[in-house]
């Protein structure tokens, strides 16, 4: 049997009901507590980022083999509990690399030009041009945290707008060609070299906030910031304080300390200019969940 508790692309799930009994209930990961009582004789599990594959539902998954993951970052599976138990994890690697990484330039595109976010001044009447002509991409800096092959895919289509890139990665050895047509900089290089930074890291103890409020003064005064990484590892106390004291000219989150984003988690946003909120859809879009979708399927049924 196949439970699957967030939305997969349906063509996809009947072809693994084709195959199997399967289950698609895409609105579990809102009630989570009801997941236990349903894994009885789930032999895979097919999850996004909400649902949290925890050691506690893991013991009522006895017959559990496959967590197939449709997106790429694990941090919601409890992956020392699954290698435990013999469960193997299957992201979709590589399947939403395309989507993640035109967010991020197309947010950086948005932030520097500074000309999309005027509709409340236009419908008042205004006619702001001398506000809003912002900056052109090419010729200014992307810099990357983390240089895997999202960050990668980013840099190819920065370099594209005529950008030039620069990244930080401690993992990715120097001889690696990624590293051919960008500049390797540590962390504080990267800060405070680019005109816009985007991050690429999953949350670790490590990642947690390695962009806190002294990380983020190092950034130029009129640099922009992304995330589409994971919540957290930004300090968006910190992110804000330093946006209204117009420190740093534009923020594009996707990704947040809490999610999905409350009302009152999100009050800290109120009256912030130049900031992009979108919900964990960098890497979500028609044509990826298809992509995403088929790989899981494919990996599913390859196994059971």
């Amino acid at each position: 049997m196949i439970l699957i508790t967030e939305f997969m692309d349906e063509a996809q799930v009947a072809r693994l009901g084709g195959e199997h009994t399967t289950r698609y209930a895409p609105d579990l990961a809102d009630r989570q507590e009801d997941i236990p009582a349903l894994m009885s004789g789930i032999r895979a599990l097919i999850v996004r980022n909400r649902t949290q594959v925890t050691e506690a539902l893991l013991d009522h998954a006895a017959d559990l083999k496959i967590v197939g993951r449709l997106g790429v970052g694990l941090d919601n599976i409890d992956l020392a509990a699954c290698a435990d138990r013999g469960i193997e994890v299957i992201p979709a690697t590589g399947a939403n690399t395309l989507s993640v990484a035109e967010y991020v330039v197309t947010n950086a595109l948005v932030l520097l030009r500074g000309a999309y976010l005027s509709q409340d001044r236009m419908l008042a009447g205004e006619w702001p041009r001398s506000d809003l002509s912002g900056r052109e991409a090419a010729g200014r800096v992307l810099g990357l945290i983390g240089f895997g092959a999202i960050a990668q895919e980013t840099a190819r289509l920065g370099r594209a707008m005529g950008m030039q890139v620069c990244a930080y990665d401690p993992h990715l050895p120097d001889e690696h060609s990624a590293w051919s047509e960008v500049e390797r900089l540590d962390l504080e290089g990267v800060l405070s070299k680019a005109d816009a930074v985007s991050l690429h890291v999953p949350l670790t103890s490590e990642t947690r906030h390695i962009l806190n409020s002294s990380k983020l003064a190092l950034l130029k005064p009129d640099a922009v910031l992304i995330n589409a990484a994971r919540g957290g590892v930004v300090d968006e106390a910190a992110l804000v304080a330093h946006m209204k004291s117009g420190h740093i000219a534009g923020a594009a989150l996707d990704v947040f300390e809490v999610e999905p984003l409350t009302k009152e988690s999100a009050a800290k946003f109120e009256g912030v200019k130049n900031l992009i909120l979108t919900p964990h859809i960098a890497g979500v879009t028609e044509d990826s969940n298809v992509r995403v979708s088929e790989m899981i399927a494919s990996e599913v049924l390859s196994r059971l």
